[in-house]
């Protein structure tokens, strides 16, 4: 399935959400910039506060996939395709590697919301309807990552939303979340950008000042 862009498929993520979400307490997290502009569109339905769970992978020289990824409060998740015992070897090889890696990821989220700016806060996540949103999952990674954010967090329901996913990702979201929507599962996933006919995602540094400022202004 393609869509005409990322506001069209938030509107149809909305319509189908808002049937059974409307009226209740809700939190919406964008996993991206793209995330976030289909989560507006839910966020807009639920009448709800719209997030941003910013996030960096952490790659290693010769490896074709990330071995984790950290997020802006410092929670960090190991990448599920690897093995355990490929991460014992990976981890003996680059700990300090990935200690440093971990440190200069933190640094530059936080460069980018600005001093005692947060794109999340948790208290306007408990007890509410979490909803990960994505504008495309290739696999499940940035899920596990969001998954263990909010590991400490005493949420009501934790529900994941995008418009497309390859089968690996659906395969994660049916273990990490409670339920999910999903308007097209891909078997041959080739790029995000590559299902939709306008690329209308702003610039990252106006995506997270936008979300910081909703977030700020959340009553």
């Amino acid at each position: 399935m393609y869509f005409k862009s990322r506001v069209e498929a938030g509107q149809k993520l909305a319509e189908q959400i808002a049937r059974k979400y409307a009226g209740k307490p809700c939190a919406v997290v964008g996993l991206s910039d793209g995330g976030v502009m289909v989560g507006a569109q839910i966020a807009i339905a639920l009448h709800s506060v719209l997030t941003m769970l910013m996030s960096e992978p952490i790659e290693l020289p010769r490896e074709p996939a990330a071995i984790g990824g950290i997020s802006q409060d410092g929670s960090f998740s190991y990448n599920a395709q690897y093995s355990p015992g490929e991460l014992e070897d990976l981890l003996a090889e680059y700990h300090g590697f990935i200690e440093q890696e971990k440190l200069q990821r933190i640094q530059e989220m936080h460069r980018l919301v600005g001093h005692g700016g947060s794109l999340i806060r948790k208290d306007l996540l408990r007890d509410h309807t979490v909803i990960l949103v994505s504008d495309g999952l290739s696999s499940g990674f940035s899920l596990d990552v969001a998954a263990e954010f909010l590991k400490p967090i005493n949420v009501a329901r934790l529900v994941v939303a995008t418009p497309l996913a390859s089968v690996q990702a659906v395969d994660r979201m049916h273990i990490l979340a409670d339920e999910i929507y999903c308007l097209s599962v891909v078997e041959d996933y080739i790029t995000t950008d590559h299902y939709y006919d306008t690329q209308d995602v702003p610039s990252h540094e106006l995506v997270v000042k936008t979300v910081d400022q909703i977030v700020s202004h959340w009553k």
